[in-house]
């Protein structure tokens, strides 16, 4: 018999499962990777709109003397791309574009909270494509204003507010999906493939951006609007919400297991452990971040459990903040999302003062950081898998991000060759923890035991963390645009503070993990 073809061999050695899950997993990576990629033109074509302020003067002195001889010098290049674009092309250039990130960031923190708590009374599939049609809408509406010659400043923060509140519909139903179809197991290592997405929708963004930005800034908006719209109906096409849609076997390790069958639910409930048993056999991270009077079976939390036993009910807002961790990650993510989100919609801005590049040099060098990102988020799922403890992952990269920040703000100067290393090291120590926290962290909170196996609380404690962490990023931009006229080193100081805030607020479920550790290790030597 002739051997199989390697081809074949692959397909046919993988069950109908795997495939499955295989399948479901690129696919919501695509889709997360078309939103960050429609995010992304924005921090790209700033070096176009405010590019009389931003070149030096020396080239100012003679732009202006090019213009001076027209009896109206000024109307006539608002409208051109080459020459800035009104109103963005005034002395308080910094201020109106970070009025631009903060109305998007504002919307995206505000619609977050609200759009967990609706997507787990919706259909994932319809929710989620209805989003991704309107985000298409508003990332196009802005870049038509290009093409419309609009330069009311009003038009372009509302088109920012609306992307912002429909974008919102993109995390909490992926990661709901996503966390239905992956086990506890390898989570932060399959998290942390999974959530490369962000770096890999940042660096097409940028390109895709880049490639229009000097000749026609409006198609870096339109062309990012058409392919997360056409993502839409793709989502619509071929999204399966949960295993049990299509009689695939579940992940699950909880003692209850919910069976799913489109909207009809039902459960088989496992023989109740007693206190000591499930301690046993609680997963051995969250039994670190748990102390003993934080199990469900205590009666703090006993009636917060009884509405969940049959799968059916949605969690409430306040009973996914009682669930152990929500609440510390949270604020964590706050101050980590500052620093990833300033850089977002920062860093080619940075670039292009610190280094002297154009719009579309700085977007490219850029995108470094993001592939920084990806190499970060996947090392923090590798190690938090090994170890068993997410907060010390994240601890330990947040306590060596600050410094090298520091290092970033000086070396960077230096030339572009200290840029291109700074921008991969700290691309990846800055967004290692805000991956493992918005993707396996999220997950584990979810779908902890003291849910009773209720999956659909997954997208509402998804939506509190990563809503509370665009607070963060709300402000992160807003401060970089009002310290950055005083000076890019105070921007840097803000970012480290923020840092060793974010590590503040782990510290309580790092000592727990660490005190966890060293009592597992005492009961092995007795």
């Amino acid at each position: 018999m002739a051997q199989l073809p390697p081809g074949i061999y692959l397909i046919t050695s993988c069950t109908r499962d795997q495939w499955y899950r295989a399948f479901i997993f690129v696919l919501t990576f695509m889709l997360y990777v078309s939103f960050h990629l429609s995010r992304k033109p924005i921090s790209i074509v700033k070096g176009e709109l405010h590019k009389h302020c931003a070149i030096p003067q020396d080239t100012e002195l003679i732009s202006y003397k090019k213009y001076a001889v027209p009896s109206q010098p000024v109307e006539e290049p608002c409208n051109k791309s080459s020459s800035g674009w009104e109103p963005f092309d005034k002395s308080n250039y910094k201020e109106l574009l970070g009025a631009l990130d903060y109305s998007f960031l504002c919307a995206y923190a505000v619609g977050m909270y609200l759009s967990g708590i609706i997507g787990e009374r919706l259909p994932i599939r319809y929710y989620l494509t209805g989003g991704m049609f309107a985000s298409g809408l508003f990332t196009a509406m802005f870049g038509l204003g290009y093409f419309y010659n609009i330069h009311n400043l009003w038009f372009y923060i509302a088109a920012q507010i609306a992307n912002g509140l429909v974008q919102t519909t993109g995390w909490p139903s992926v990661v709901t999906c996503i966390g239905n179809w992956c086990g506890k197991g390898r989570r932060g290592l399959i998290m942390g493939l999974w959530n490369s997405h962000t770096s890999v929708g940042n660096i097409l963004g940028s390109l895709i951006a880049g490639y229009w930005v000097s000749t026609c800034w409006g198609l870096s908006f339109v062309v990012p609007g058409v392919i997360i719209s056409v993502m839409g109906i793709v989502c619509y096409l071929f999204l399966i919400e949960h295993p049990k849609d299509i009689n695939c076997a579940s992940t699950s390790t909880n003692n209850s297991k919910s069976y799913m069958n489109g909207s009809n639910r039902f459960k088989i409930q496992k023989p109740k452990l007693s206190t000591k048993e499930t301690s046993k056999s609680q997963d051995p991270e969250m039994q670190c971040l748990l102390s003993d009077n934080e199990y469900c079976g205590k009666p703090l939390s006993s009636n917060f459990c009884e509405g969940y036993e049959s799968g059916h009910s949605a969690i409430s807002f306040i009973g996914a903040l009682r669930i152990p961790g929500v609440v510390e990650f949270s604020l964590c993510l706050l101050f980590a999302k500052l620093v990833s989100y300033t850089f977002l919609f920062w860093l080619p801005l940075y670039i292009t003062n610190v280094d002297n590049l154009n719009a579309k040099e700085a977007g490219d060098l850029s995108t470094l950081f993001d592939v920084g990102g990806i190499f970060g988020g996947i090392l923090a799922g590798i190690i938090s898998d090994r170890l068993k403890k997410r907060a010390s992952t994240c601890g330990i990269m947040l306590l060596i991000a600050a410094p090298v920040l520091y290092v970033f703000s000086a070396v960077s100067k230096m030339g572009l060759e200290a840029t291109i290393v700074m921008l991969l090291i700290c691309g990846a120590l800055v967004n290692g923890p805000y991956a493992l926290i918005t993707t396996a962290v999220s997950a584990d909170l979810g779908t902890h035991k003291s849910l009773k196996g209720n999956a659909r609380a997954l997208s509402t404690v998804t939506a509190i963390i990563d809503g509370t962490g665009s607070v963060g990023a709300a402000l992160g931009p807003l401060l970089a645009g009002l310290l950055s006229p005083t000076g890019w080193n105070n921007v840097f100081y803000m970012l480290m503070v923020a840092d060793a805030c974010a590590l503040l607020f782990l510290l309580r479920l790092i000592r727990k993990e660490l005190r966890c550790r060293m009592d597992q290790t005492l009961f092995k030597e007795h």
